[in-house]
């Protein structure tokens, strides 16, 4: 990927939310909710603190992650839809 997230921003990739419930009834694209899971793709090198200290990212890329419903801010690159959040944007790593 041709783009480097800034300080402690992280691009993420969300999965795909599943087509049916566990009843077996097929949801529609319109009732669908977007997923709050996601692929992590790339990170920045982290905040820094008042002294000019980096604080180290606490994800990395690959990792799988959960955030809020209304994080981030959607883009499309390179013909993929991404979310560009914070990291304290990211609820934690799903192991």
């Amino acid at each position: 990927m041709a783009f480097k997230p800034l300080h402690d921003r992280v691009v993420v990739k969300r999965v795909e939310s599943e087509e049916k419930t566990a009843g077996g009834l097929i949801i529609p694209d319109s009732a669908k909710e977007k997923p709050a899971e996601g692929e992590v793709i790339a990170v920045g090198e982290g905040a820094r603190k008042d002294n000019g200290e980096l604080i180290e990212m606490a994800v990395k890329a690959g990792d799988k992650v959960l955030f809020g419903k209304w994080s981030g801010t959607e883009i499309t690159l390179e013909g993929q839809e991404l979310l560009i959040m914070k990291e304290s944007d990211i609820l934690g790593v799903i192991a």
